[in-house]
């Protein structure tokens, strides 16, 4: 089986995207706020928009699973406040839901947090234990930077953060680190934004206790883990000088990396400096770079290709692609073991 632990409802029918113009319009004009119920979108529409897009392109490229969050440009927790944040996250979340139950064997939902700049954490608790327990998430998407490219939030690692970590470890849920549109003109959304954040994060665990307090806690870097991989050298070498000499190293007992990297080199480096316990396949498909390659002819984000590529033998292959995804989403696991898989 092959997991991809890294896609968004990109493909969400207009009509979505046509009530959130009027959720945002109305922040400024309360008669113009849509109410909840104005937004209809059938079964039909879900399918077609699932079917055309990421389910042809899974059946194409050989993938059998995917973990489907909402799009996360689309998650924008810096547009108005926490009751703009919350109505958008429990209507982005039940489509997810939705879409993985009418392709149960093809789409298990990650629910986004209605998060909200200088907005305390603990408020999204409620969405979160409702995806978990009533829609089967078996994961979240974790935002360190609600702010949208700002950074107006603490670390983390920081203690406002753990009502969060506590209730991941109750239910035993990974959260994957994802940041939304940047609205700083300094940082291009998915070309900088995305990857400053996944690296941002990592520096944030590196020098923190954060998983002294919470041992179980598991954190998946998306996009490769941005510029770790790549100066994992500095990395172990700013923990020593912090003296923290195996702190790097003691990191990957609860943080890990998908492949969201779109060429060969890329994920040749990945399977090399991090450990292939600590690799997870992921393709983030119809996502931020949805382009072919003209020195390969094929998609950017058909990451499968570079994986069967890579200089990895059978057995590592087959943890970057299933086993991984099992152990570090054991609600997922769960899941496909009542299903006989």
């Amino acid at each position: 089986m092959i997991i991809d632990i890294h896609g968004h409802y990109t493909t969400a029918p207009e009509a979505l995207a046509k009530w959130r113009s009027r959720q945002i319009a109305g922040i400024n004009s309360p008669a113009e706020m849509p109410k909840v119920s104005e937004l209809r979108i059938s079964d039909d529409e879900l399918r077609e928009s699932i079917e055309l897009n990421q389910l042809k392109l899974m059946r194409e490229r050989g993938l059998d699973l995917t973990i489907f969050s909402p799009r996360a440009s689309f998650m924008a927790h810096h547009i108005g406040d926490f009751n703009i944040s919350s109505t958008w996250a429990a209507i982005c979340n039940e489509l997810c839901y939705r879409v993985s139950q009418l392709f149960p064997d093809n789409f298990v939902p990650a629910a986004m947090l209605p998060q909200s700049p200088g907005v305390d954490p603990v408020t999204c608790i409620p969405e979160l234990v409702k995806c978990v327990e009533q829609y089967g998430n078996v994961a979240i998407n974790l935002n360190p930077d609600p702010s949208g490219g700002h950074w107006t939030s603490p670390p983390i690692s920081d203690r406002q953060w753990y009502p969060i970590y506590e209730k991941m470890v109750e239910y035993d849920i990974p959260a994957m680190i994802h940041v939304s549109t940047s609205c700083n003109a300094c940082f291009h959304t998915t070309g900088s934004h995305y990857l400053n954040a996944d690296t941002t994060a990592f520096m944030q665990c590196l020098t923190s206790d954060l998983f002294n307090d919470f041992p179980t806690l598991r954190i998946v870097v998306p996009h490769g883990g941005g510029a770790v991989p790549y100066h994992w050298g500095r990395f172990r070498g700013l923990a020593q000088e912090l003296n923290k000499p195996q702190a790097a190293e003691r990191l990957l007992n609860n943080v890990f990396f998908d492949t969201c990297v779109y060429h060969q080199p890329g994920i040749d480096l990945l399977t090399r400096v991090i450990p292939v316990d600590n690799i997870l396949f992921a393709s983030e498909m119809i996502g931020a770079v949805r382009g072919i390659d003209p020195q390969t002819g094929h998609y950017y984000d058909d990451t499968k290709r570079y994986i069967e590529a890579a200089h990895v033998n059978a057995e590592d292959r087959y943890k970057i692609y299933e086993g991984n995804a099992r152990r570090v989403y054991p609600r997922l696991d769960a899941q496909l073991k009542s299903k006989g898989l």
